[in-house]
């Protein structure tokens, strides 16, 4: 595994080293010594039928914050995050990143931001591994279309979540996610 430090603090690119033969081959997708021993109690696959779909944008505030392994197992999306984090140099900044199930890349998503992706094909699925399980209370969204954010989606967007269309946009004293 390769881990290569992206324009947010904490945000990673990690290209994973498959092992390849005349049968298939073998990926390791996380290691405990890669990762400063983080561990993902919770594992979610996410399908996503049509390209231009959108979700998100999610986080989850403290004391349910958690970071986001992520990997595409099919199909392309467009992966976003956005930094929440109250006096980061970075705070309300966001990187976009392809994510693709042909290539052997994946995103580390750090507690503090928020996350979201367009799909780029159809028929997408995405592995999410978690660093803290889902809590409804402490659930949190951003609008994809926040002025404040200026999101370039690489597509039209379509097929977004009601919950996701009706997001607050962020207030102009938005402080964001103390740690």
């Amino acid at each position: 595994m390769k881990l290569q430090s992206l324009p947010l603090p904490g945000l990673l690119r990690i290209d994973t080293e498959p092992v390849a033969d005349a049968r298939g081959q073998f990926v390791r997708i996380y290691c405990d010594s890669a990762f400063d021993g983080r561990h993902f109690p919770q594992v979610n696959l996410s399908t996503t039928r049509r390209r231009g779909a959108l979700r998100g944008m999610h986080f989850q505030a403290p004391p349910a914050a958690e970071g986001k392994l992520i990997r595409c197992l099919r199909g392309r999306v467009f992966d976003v995050a956005v930094d929440l984090r109250a006096g980061s140099p970075t705070f309300l900044h966001w990187h976009g990143i392809e994510l693709d199930g042909e290539a052997q890349t994946q995103v580390y998503i750090p507690e503090g931001f928020a996350h979201g992706f367009q799909s780029l094909t159809d028929d997408v699925q995405l592995l999410y591994f978690h660093t803290a399980a889902w809590s409804p209370a402490h659930e949190g969204r951003l609008r994809h279309d926040d002025p404040r954010l200026a999101i370039r989606w690489p597509l039209p967007v379509r097929d977004v979540s009601a919950k996701d269309a009706n997001a607050a946009l962020l207030p102009q004293d938005y402080r964001g996610i103390q740690a």
